[in-house]
């Protein structure tokens, strides 16, 4: 048995004869994602607005100091509206579960995953861990507690208090 390298993540099948599924795979040389594919045993159809977990047939072992990130893909997204719930979804070092995908449809027709169907991305990434120490003060700086529409944009009022140019004006 090889040791994994920082390049390198160990992959298992969890269901050995359930089919045909790929490894996880970049499509292309400078693909940031690995392709996940549909472990069903029959087409799974997705109607609008409904959220379904799609299996994908595989665990792996991150070497420690890395995280994998299931993320959309895009052109799913953009033809169909077809997304990820929890997303990026985190797989942590220590798990060793099967990856699913929490697809929802956000368009207005059904949608249908077909067995073998690439349904997200996984990317892997090195990850920081920090200690959290608290501060009776934090250091001040130009955004301040400026949040969401902050940087300029324009989000309905919400409250029946404060200006009515909204939140961040």
């Amino acid at each position: 048995m090889h040791a994994p390298t920082p390049e390198s993540v160990f992959i298992q099948r969890v269901r050995p004869n359930s089919g045909d599924i790929s490894i996880p795979t970049y499509q292309t040389e400078g693909s940031s994602g690995l392709d996940l594919a549909a472990d069903c045993t029959h087409p799974v159809v997705i109607e609008p607005g409904q959220r379904v977990l799609i299996p994908t047939g595989w665990a792996i072992q991150l070497p420690p100091g890395l995280e994998a990130q299931v993320r959309p893909r895009s052109g799913l997204a953009l033809k169909h509206g077809i997304t990820l719930l929890n997303s990026p979804g985190t797989i942590d070092a220590d798990y060793r579960g099967e990856i699913q995908v929490l697809l929802i449809n956000l368009g207005t027709t059904s949608y249908t995953v077909e067995p073998g169907h690439r349904i997200a991305q996984l990317v892997i990434s090195p990850i920081i861990r920090v200690e959290m120490l608290i501060k009776d003060c934090l250091a001040t700086s130009e955004r301040g507690q400026g949040g969401f529409g902050h940087t300029g944009v324009a989000l309905p009022h919400t409250s029946s208090k404060g200006s009515s140019e909204g939140p961040g004006k």
